[in-house]
């Protein structure tokens, strides 16, 4: 017993030394202490970081007053810490503050978060509607920056503005919508970095108004008798590139005054418009290319000649596509083009006529029942386009093509569109037969055509008899059903590179080939227009010198005229 109670003794001491050493205290004896590298911290209106050092005896956590401002860590133990500090962009057009509230134990501090505005602007109203006569539209904006600008479309003006409580109000004119074709255009702010915008959509003005028999009395029949001979501007207006791509000069009054004294009264004017157009998704047409395309039109109309315009090759968005994965897309686009087209050009009397397309194909090959199917849908738009803008295109001659516009499809598979109005269509082919006297084909060509010419050697088919054949079948089943028929294309190559009486002897057959199917085109109630693509070099066919305007190919000339003359309309 004595010698436990002597341990005892002797272990409370070697505990009492310890704790001398030790020197321990109870945590919650100890008093908190908090050191902040900052108290307060102001950053401007963007996205920013910065770095906050905290030291502590014990540890600590952080709350923070507003979910735009954030801590990289919010909890710690006793030491030195560092604190990624960031703040989002102010959205707002004045100063805000966040709190951050650190604590150890019972000790307290917070740090004061400033977030200046950034270069803002706010709206009262950032999308307005307008008719298309046009209106007056207020917009209020308060901005944090010290300055800002704005851009706008020319056919939004500005009438006023005032300031008013710390706000300017700008009255903005939107001025009357001319084109049928709805528009958007916006109002772009910018102060600084900051750029926003306010939207400005406008309706077009109506499409349609009210028939107007005014100039329009000829019926297809009727009007097709008073052309005489028609003559292409070829490979200008329809060249994707524009009008002087393909190497031919800006048509002007001077060449087509001579065109009329050559004897032609009536113009075929290829056109292009996918090129010009503006924007891709209302597919507007450019203002300057429907104004020079107009320009020509009335260069015709001066000489009271007859004039078609078309949507000719145009890159082939139209004329390679007749499949049904891209009908839907193709009939929209067509739409929207000649419906602007219509519109445009609605005030012209009868002199001018609409064409739809062109030589519409998907290969040289016999049509497949979808390439029929989409290509008669395409004649079919643009027949309803027209008709739809009202005015005299209620009462205007239009011209839909068979497939390839090649004769013996018409006679197969053409069906005319359904109309609104009676005998106001014709239908249109065009004829390069046969290929290896009228095309530019070297290997196999065949400089010589027509009896006259047929112990020089000829092309096994495609004579005289062939030409009577093919142009009366448009007859028994176009022109006697009341439809008269465009001839829109026909030229024999002049291979100008032969020699000697070779050279002699094909010009001669040329002008044979030109006088017959003139004639015979007439005949049979066929339209007769001359291929002419400004050529006149080797494997061309121009007749004009289009840089003179004046006559090249006289023969060729006078074998158009002989044959016009001679030709009788059966109507």
């Amino acid at each position: 017993m004595l010698r436990t109670k002597k341990y005892m003794t002797l272990l409370a001491s070697l505990i009492a030394i310890s704790l001398s050493f030790c020197n321990c205290t109870d945590p919650a004896d100890v008093s908190p202490e908090i050191d902040l590298s900052f108290q307060e911290i102001t950053f401007n209106g963007g996205a920013n970081n910065n770095v906050l050092i905290i030291e502590t005896n014990i540890e600590w956590e952080a709350t923070v007053s507003e979910t735009w401002c954030t801590l990289g860590v919010t909890t710690g133990s006793k030491g030195v810490t560092q604190i990624k500090l960031s703040v989002t962009p102010n959205p707002t057009v004045s100063t805000r503050k966040a709190t951050i509230t650190f604590k150890a134990g019972t000790l307290t501090k917070e740090v004061i978060i400033n977030q200046k505005a950034s270069d803002l602007i706010t709206f009262s109203q950032d999308k307005f509607s307008v008719a298309a006569a046009g209106a007056e539209i207020s917009l209020t904006t308060q901005s944090s920056a010290s300055s800002y600008t704005y851009t706008k479309p020319e056919w939004i003006t500005i009438k006023s503005e005032s300031a008013e409580n710390n706000a300017r109000v700008s009255i903005f004119s939107v001025v009357e919508n001319n084109s049928i074709l709805a528009r958007t255009g916006l109002i772009i702010f910018t102060a600084g970095s900051f750029k926003d915008t306010v939207t400005v959509e406008q309706t077009g003005k109506d499409l349609y108004i009210a028939p107007n028999a005014t100039g329009m009395g000829s019926t297809a029949l009727t009007l097709a008798k008073k052309m005489y001979t028609g003559w292409n501007i070829g490979n200008t207006l329809e060249v994707p590139g524009g009008e002087t791509g393909w190497g031919n000069p800006q048509v002007t009054q001077t060449l087509i005054d001579s065109i009329k004294a050559a004897g032609f009264n009536a113009v075929r004017i290829p056109c292009a418009w996918d090129s010009h157009i503006d924007d891709v998704n209302t597919y507007k047409i450019n203002d300057a290319w429907l104004a020079r395309v107009k320009e020509v039109v009335n260069y015709c109309y001066n000489n009271n000649m007859y004039v078609i315009i078309n949507i000719h090759w145009d890159g082939g968005w139209l004329e390679n596509n007749p499949t049904y994965a891209k009908q839907a897309a193709i009939n929209k686009k067509q739409k929207a083009l000649w419906e602007q087209i219509a519109a445009y050009f609605r005030d012209f009397d009868e002199h001018l006529l609409f064409a739809g397309t062109n030589e519409v194909h998907a290969d040289y090959n016999t049509p497949t029942t979808e390439n029929i199917t989409v290509q008669q849908s395409f004649n079919q738009t643009f027949v309803d386009a027209v008709r739809s803008t009202g005015g005299r295109n209620h009462y205007r001659n239009l011209i839909v093509q068979s497939y390839n516009t090649n004769i013996d499809y018409a006679v197969t598979y053409l069906k005319l569109p359904t109309d609104v109005v009676s005998d106001r269509m014709m239908v249109e082919i065009h004829y390069y037969d046969p290929w290896d006297f009228c095309g530019d084909d070297t290997s196999s060509a065949k400089y010589f055509w027509g009896q006259p010419y047929s112990a020089l050697g000829v092309s096994s088919w495609g004579q005289e008899a062939h030409v009577d054949q093919q142009f009366g079948k448009m007859k028994t089943n176009f022109v006697n059903n009341g439809y008269p028929v465009i001839l829109g294309e026909y030229a024999p190559t002049r291979r100008s590179a032969l020699t000697g009486s070779t050279l002699t002897n094909h010009l001669a057959s040329r002008a044979y080939y030109l006088q017959y199917v003139t004639k015979q085109a007439k005949n049979y109630g066929l339209v007769p227009f001359y291929w002419d693509n400004g050529g006149t070099g080797n494997n061309a066919s121009g007749i004009f010198d289009r840089p003179t305007n004046t006559t090249f190919d006289r023969q060729a000339l006078k074998g158009i005229m002989t044959g016009a003359a001679s030709g009788n309309y059966p109507y």
